[in-house]
This record gives structure tokens, sequence and C-alpha cells, in this order.
């Protein structure tokens, strides 16, 4: 399932008077845009996420500072780290993620592919253990 999670690379348009990134909902990103939600005010010990999703796919994008990702399927485990505004993480559902280690100024942009539904989320590791051995 990690070999889903893909590094993104945005074009990044501008000149003199400062930079410009796009990201388009099924062109830049891989699925439509229903939903998005940053994270600021964090720190270095704050650590945020802590779940899985049953539906939704999430590009990360570190707008201004740096975080890391800690994701894993279960099996394998992968730490990201997210400190350009022009590259974005692709994550697909059933993935679970622990954002952490915020810079002083790091703003964690995130673009969801649903709408928000508490019902999807899976928040206890175990839980989440059970139902993706259950989809094996």
């Amino acid at each position: 399932m990690l070999e889903a999670v893909k590094e993104i690379q945005f074009k990044v348009n501008g000149d003199e008077r400062g930079k410009l990134v796009v990201a388009e909902g099924l062109k830049d990103v891989p699925f439509n845009i229903a939903r998005i939600f940053y994270i600021y005010g964090a720190d270095t010990e704050s650590v945020r996420g802590c779940h899985a999703n049953r539906k939704s796919e999430f590009v990360f994008i570190n707008v201004c500072g740096s975080s890391k990702v800690k994701i894993t399927d279960g099996k394998d485990e992968k730490v990201y780290l997210l400190d350009k505004p022009y590259e974005g993480l692709y994550m697909p559902k059933m993935v679970w993620k622990e954002m952490y280690d915020f810079s002083q100024d790091a703003v964690l942009l995130v673009l969801s592919s649903e709408p928000y539904d508490a019902e999807e989320y899976i928040k206890n590791y175990q839980e989440y253990i059970r139902e993706v051995r259950g989809n094996e």
C-alpha cells in the first residue's frame, strides 16, 4: 500500500515579484479536491493526525516552514520531510499518518478528496491494523 504514496512536484511560476504555485484537482492533484484545511501553530512536540481514513485521499503541502509525516500500512513505515512549498505528498486511503516536528513557522496545507465525515476516521491503531489485515 505504501507504494501508492507519491511525492508530487508542483510547477513554480514567478519572477522578481515572487513565486506562484498552482495545484489543480484531477491535474496536478490525482483527485477532485472536496476539502482544504491547514495546520499551524503546532510546535516540535505536537503530533497531529494519528489516524487513517477509509475513503479520503490527501495531498500534504508545507506551504511555510517544515514538518515530518510518518506513514505506515501496518507492515512498512516511512517518514517524509515536507519543507518546500512546491512539493506535496499524495496519500491514498487507509494509510495511518502522523504529522510532527513542526517548525515554528510551519503551515501544513492539506487537500482532501472527501468532505469531512467523522465516521470514516480510524483513530485507534489496533482497530486500523484489524481492518487493514481484514482487507488483505
